[in-house]
């Protein structure tokens, strides 16, 4: 069966692939799960006007963060978390709160996509994380605090 990737799913491929499936794999899996959908001339021209759309808007939040990543170069963000006495945290900091805790101090909005974060952060301190944005790149320095 042809199916249209809905999401990006590991091992099969990345949003908006045409793919070949089982047909008992897309009916008791991929389809419930809305994962993906049928291909048909219908949807496959919808899938290409959504592809362009997200291209677009992805292109406007790139050139928008090109402009604002001379604000947040260097800025110092400050979260406070849960942490044990050796300064281990309980839970650890991910790309999500990191983009709240900027939006936040800021009022910088700026997709996951960009921040280079090698491994979830779960240790108090001063880290300094990198932003890329095509061939500009900023950093500005996240001090998790212990409550």
């Amino acid at each position: 069966m042809k199916v249209i990737l809905l999401k990006d799913i590991a091992k099969l491929g990345k949003k908006f692939d045409v793919k070949e499936v089982a047909d008992g794999h897309a009916s008791n899996m991929l389809i419930p799960k809305g994962l993906v959908e049928m291909a048909t001339p219908k949807t496959l021209l919808r899938v290409e006007t959504l592809k362009i759309s997200e291209a677009q808007d992805k292109k406007v939040q790139e050139d928008l963060l090109i402009k604002n990543l001379k604000d947040i170069n260097g800025v110092r963000i400050v979260l406070t978390e849960k942490a044990n006495e050796k300064g281990h945290l309980f839970a650890a900091i991910h790309k999500e709160e990191i983009i709240a805790a900027i939006k936040e101090q800021t009022r910088l909005d700026i997709s996951a996509n960009f921040i280079n974060l090698e491994n979830h952060l779960k240790e108090v301190g001063e880290h300094t994380i990198d932003i890329e944005v095509r061939d500009k790149k900023a950093s500005f320095v996240l001090s998790i605090e212990a409550k």
